[in-house]
Parts: C-alpha cells; sequence; structure tokens
C-alpha cells in the first residue's frame, strides 16, 4: 500500500506530507484546488514523464517521495533485486524535477533511471481516470490480466520455458548448420594442409633447436680450414716437435761429455715437447669433436626450411602450425560428424515445438474458458453502473502458426456500447465516462487476481449521479477490500463510501502573496460539511447537512 507522500515545491504544493492507509481514501475540494497537481506529483514519483513546468514557480527543483509498504513475494521486489537495490521493508520512490527540466530518480536512496522507477511503480500503482491510457486501456496488459483471472500464470510460465527450450534449439541448428557449411567450403584446402602438417609433422620447440643445431654446424664448417692448418703446424713436415727432439738429443750429449751449461737449454726444451704433446692431444680432441657430417647439415636446413615456409604459408609461428593441424583436423571432423550431430539437433528441435504445440494449445483453451468468464463477470457489474445495454467482450484471437514466449493468442479487451454498433477497443469505441466505469468494472471482477496493490481512480464518477453515482462508491468500497483505492471524487455518494476523507483546497501563503494548495484529513463533522457542499454546491444549506448526514449515516 501507498503509506506517505511527500511533496516539494510542486506547482501550488510547496510542501505537503501525507500520511495514508489501507482501505478506501477520498480527496474532495472545489475545482481548481489542486486534486490534479496531486495526482500530476503522484504520477513524477512513479516514473512518469518530467516536466519542468511543475517546478513551483521561483523555486530551482521540485520533490516528490512515495513510501510504499509490498509482500515480501510482490514481483516489485524481484525488480529490485535484479538491479541490485536495497530491499528494504518500504519500498521509496523518490523524484527530483529540476527548473531546467532534468529529472532524477531514486529507489531506496538508490540512483536509477526513469524507466526502471516507471517499471518498478506500475507494479504496485495504477491510476484510472477519464483519459487513462495507462493500465487496463493498454492492449499490452490484457493477456496478462486473462491470465490472472483465469489462473493461467503457471501455464503461462510453462509455455514461455518451452518457447525459450524451442529457441535455444533452433539457434542451435542454425549454429550447426552454418559450421557443416563452413566446413563444407574449406573441405578442399583443409584436407590438403591437414596432408601436408601431417606429413611436416611438426613438433612445439622444434624450430629453436634446429636453428641452434643449423648455427653449430655451420661455426664447425667454417673453422674446418683453421683446424687443418693447424693440424699441419703441428704435424706436418715442418713440424717442430722432431727438431726440438733431435737439438735436445744433442745438448745432452754434451751434457753428457761433461758440458753442463746446457742442462737449461734442455730442460726448457723439454718442457716444449711436453706442451707441444699436449697441444697435440688438444687438437685431436677438438677433431673428433669437429667431425661431423655435411649431409646432416643438409637435412638440418631442409627441414628448418620447411617449417619457416609452411609457417609463412599459414601466416603462424612453428609452434603454431600445431594449432593448424588441430583446426582443420576439427573442420573435417566437423565435417565428417557434423552432418549425424545435425540430424541429432534437427530431431532435439521437433520435439521441443512438439512440447511447446502441446502447452500452447493447453493455455489456448484455457484462455478461452477464462475469457468467457471475464466477460460474463464484467458484464454482471455493468447494469448499475447505467452501461446494461452495453457489452464486454475479450477479444481472443488465436494463430497457431505464431510461435511466440505468450503462445498462440492475442488478446485485447473490447467494447459494445449500444446495440448495433460495432464492438471495438475500449479506448477507441467508450466516451470518457463510460471507459471509467467499464473499468472500475473490470477492476473489480480481477481486484484479487494480479492487480496492482493500489489504485487510483481520477473523477471516475464525472458527468453521472444519483445511482449510477452510488452504484460507483459501492464497487470502489467493495474493491478496497481486496486492494488500497483512492478516489478523487465529486460525488457525495462515492465520498460517503471511504474510510477516510482528505479535503483538498487552496490557501494564502504570506499575507496572501501566494497560493498553495494543502490537504487536510476530516474529521466526522467536517466530513459531514463537505459532503453537504457537495450536495448543495456553493451555499451549505441545513437541508444539505441534513442530506449529508443520512448520506454517511446509510453507508456506514
Amino acid at each position: 500500500m501507498l503509506n506517505a507522500l511527500s511533496v516539494r515545491n510542486i506547482v501550488l504544493i510547496d510542501q505537503l506530507d501525507l500520511a495514508l492507509d489501507g482501505g478506501m481514501t477520498v480527496l474532495t475540494g472545489e475545482t481548481g484546488a489542486g486534486k490534479s497537481i496531486l495526482l500530476d506529483a503522484l504520477t513524477l514519483a512513479l516514473g512518469g514523464r518530467g516536466d519542468a513546468s511543475l517546478v513551483r514557480s521561483g523555486q530551482e527543483s521540485g520533490q516528490v517521495v512515495a513510501v510504499l509498504q509490498l509482500s515480501a513475494d510482490h514481483p516489485a521486489r524481484a525488480a529490485l533485486r535484479d538491479n541490485a537495490i536495497p530491499d528494504d521493508e518500504d519500498v521509496i520512490l523518490r523524484r527530483v524535477q529540476f527548473a531546467d527540466g532534468r529529472t532524477r530518480a531514486f529507489i531506496n536512496d538508490q540512483p536509477v533511471s526513469a524507466a526502471l522507477l516507471q517499471k518498478v511503480g506500475s507494479q504496485i500503482v495504477e491510476i484510472h481516470g477519464q483519459h487513462d491510457d495507462r493500465a487496463l486501456v493498454d492492449v499490452a496488459t490484457h493477456r496478462a490480466a486473462l491470465d490472472a483471472f483465469g489462473e493461467l500464470e503457471a501455464a503461462a510460465a510453462r509455455v514461455s520455458d518451452a518457447w525459450q527450450d524451442l529457441t535455444d534449439a533452433q539457434d542451435a541448428v542454425v549454429a550447426q548448420k552454418a559450421l557443416v557449411a563452413q566446413a563444407l567450403a574449406a573441405e578442399d584446402y583443409a584436407r590438403h594442409t591437414v596432408d601436408e602438417l601431417s606429413k611436416l609433422k611438426p613438433v612445439a620447440g622444434e624450430e629453436e633447436e634446429l636453428a641452434e643445431r643449423r648455427q653449430h654446424l655451420q661455426q664447425v664448417e667454417r673453422s674446418a680450414s683453421d683446424v687443418i692448418e693447424i693440424d699441419e703446424m703441428l704435424n706436418g713436415p715442418s713440424a717442430p716437435a722432431p727438431a726440438l727432439a733431435s737439438l735436445m738429443r744433442r745438448l745432452m750429449r754434451k751434457i753428457d761429455g761433461g758440458q753442463a751449461l746446457f742442462q737449461p737449454i734442455v730442460d726448457t726444451l723439454d718442457a716444449s715437447l711436453v706442451a707441444l704433446d699436449r697441444t697435440g692431444d688438444a687438437l685431436e680432441e677438438l677433431k673428433r669433436e669437429m667431425a661431423y657430417d655435411p649431409a646432416e647439415l643438409e637435412s638440418v636446413e631442409e627441414r628448418l626450411f620447411a617449417l619457416r615456409a609452411a609457417a609463412r604459408k599459414h601466416q603462424t609461428s612453428c609452434d603454431g602450425l600445431i594449432d593448424v593441424l588441430a583446426k582443420y583436423s576439427a573442420d573435417l571432423d566437423t565435417l565428417q560428424s557434423g552432418e549425424t550431430r545435425l540430424v541429432a539437433l534437427e530431431a532435439a528441435e521437433a520435439r521441443a515445438l512438439e512440447t511447446y504445440r502441446k502447452l500452447a494449445e493447453t493455455l489456448s483453451a484455457g484462455r478461452a474458458k477464462a475469457a468467457a468468464a471475464l466477460g460474463k463477470a464484467v458484464g454482471v457489474e455493468l447494469p448499475d453502473l447505467k452501461l446494461g445495454s452495453a457489452k464486454f467482450i475479450v477479444d481472443h484471437q488465436v494463430d497457431k502458426a505464431r510461435i511466440a514466449a505468450s503462445g498462440f493468442d492475442q488478446i485485447a479487451f473490447h467494447v459494445q456500447t449500444n446495440p448495433g454498433t460495432a464492438a471495438g477497443p475500449l479506448l477507441k469505441v467508450a466516451s470518457g465516462g463510460e471507459l471509467s466505469r467499464f473499468l472500475l468494472a473490470l477492476k473489480v471482477v480481477l481486484a484479487d487476481r494480479g492487480s496492482a496493490p493500489v489504485l487510483i481512480f481520477d473523477e471516475i464518477d464525472t458527468g453521472v449521479g444519483g445511482a449510477v453515482a452510488d452504484a460507483i462508491g459501492r464497487r470502489l468500497s467493495r474493491l478496497a477490500g481486496k486492494v488500497q483505492v483512492l478516489a478523487v471524487t465529486h460525488a457525495p455518494q462515492v465520498a460517503a463510501r471511504a474510510q477516510r476523507h482528505l479535503l483538498i483546497e487552496k490557501q494564502a501563503v504570506s499575507e496572501g502573496a501566494f497560493m498553495r494548495t494543502h490537504v487536510k484529513p476530516l474529521d466526522v463533522p467536517a466530513r459531514q460539511e463537505e459532503v453537504a457542499r457537495m450536495l448543495a454546491g456553493a451555499k451549505v444549506t441545513d437541508e444539505a447537512r441534513a442530506a449529508a448526514s443520512k448520506l454517511l449515516s446509510e453507508v456506514g
């Protein structure tokens, strides 16, 4: 329910804090007192379109706050949770309108878009009037209203789920067909690539290993002539070792002959020969290490060049060739298994379609029964509302070729205002007064089945009086037993039916310089005086007061 409404600087309202209760509350007052302003302010808080003209003259901004109390399972709470908004006990909708046309919206003090504010607000409050273009006038709401009346929400949810399953199955078939078509288009190239790379057999890290081996073999090849030259110098005809050895033997004989002065030279020659032996050993070791097969270098280079050529061809690295091979192998696998998988997916699609059709047909049959019952139930309410010759018709169109989340059905509420005239949509056929009474009858029937918890009726009794106004009042009172009802009215018969009565009036502010709209709750005597004014007009007579007292006592 709507617990409180706070308005600041909206048109003629400078400051208003209004506490509200459940049941039925009426708002009355003379024409121009500000009843429409109050509804405009509430509409703004519910996400309605902003307008700079709503800001009170001389102010930079205006603000409206609506405090709502909802059941734990109300759909609006799910919308809050889906948007990471604190789901507090009370839901507080706040809208700020700036004089430059900008607006800001908040839910539970968290900034939100006007669209989200409108979505949440529309789930909680419905405003109906003679020129209403919201709520049940909107054809988009009629199917959901019929489902709520017929208790078909669970069946509708199953159809929606089946439609989603069917959509997923159809998407899977489309995707698989695309894969198979793509594989067919590239089959020749894929087979050639797989054959080529399967023969090449690329190995991760192979390029680096081959490059290092190639570099080593090339280095060995380039150093071979130097090794030969060294070998020639150490072991060839001009090798120093034999000459040095011969010299050392001659000097040793001299030493043996007593010429000891040659001993240092002999020792040095001996060390030199030892060094030359070590050098020779090192040379032999180097020759063994550098021994290579020229064919190996050729083989390494051929393998390296083949890998790099393939990598350039496929615009990847040598290691990336492994992924290329895997990709085209997978493409061929897709081609080979794709048709089989496609057949399976098409079978799944057919099953999903069959399931959807069965559920949609069941739902459609349920809607047909509910449509007849709803038309009959609304029809019962019409005579007392001076619409006895009118008919309320649920136009139920079934198109089994239509595959949609909502099923086969298109639902629209039509009316026939007089016998012999054509039936048509509510908004097009019914006049302003007739429309409001049709909607009232419909809301009475739907009150406990999917209705918003707060219903506001804006002068739906305009142009009627007497018995019709009393019938409207009784139906509003019946509604108030199930939902919270606020009614702006000029009919005393309606006002007398309410549990609470609020008077909207203009007051002078600061020595009459400005006027403001004021709302005050009426006690029993004040309420009797207001009903008397509504009965008598400008001058309240004793007779009007007596009639007001009688009216209030009769309905009380």
